[in-house]
């Protein structure tokens, strides 16, 4: 049994053993309650999921890590992982299409573009419009 420490904002550190029995990581949620004058703590997303769905969200959350650390060579989210992530709290629901597969191979794109200079700046949205017409 692990013992943890009430920090100076009531913020609790959770073993990372504790952790990894569970299949729990940042930003999951948990169910606090005190029962017979215990603090209980019981995942709210994860635990309720079935086991190919556990998988899933351990595959998203991986995913979403990466894409944290690395757009440009990060592979996105499957339409079910970005469903379970949203679920589970770890993306906004009304973002959940940024997260994607088909959205982060366009952010790709636009990792090369930028690195290989393939861009333009405009000083105005009217030098914008000037060189749309050019074309």
């Amino acid at each position: 049994m692990s013992t943890v420490r009430i920090g100076p904002s009531r913020q609790v550190t959770l073993p990372a053993d504790v952790l990894e029995k569970l299949d729990l990581g940042a930003g999951d949620a948990l169910e606090a309650e005190v029962r017979e004058g215990k603090l209980v703590l019981t995942p709210k997303s994860a635990g309720m999921l079935a086991p190919e769905e556990r998988k899933l969200l351990q595959q998203a959350r991986r995913k979403i890590a990466r894409i944290r650390k690395d757009l440009g060579r990060s592979k996105g989210l499957t339409p079910a992982e970005a469903d379970l992530a949203a679920r589970a709290g770890l993306i906004q629901k009304d973002q959940r299409w940024w997260w994607t597969e088909a959205w982060q191979s366009g952010e790709r794109q636009a990792e090369r573009d930028l690195k290989a200079g393939r861009v333009k700046v405009f000083e105005s949205a009217d030098e914008l419009l000037k060189d749309l017409r050019k074309r």
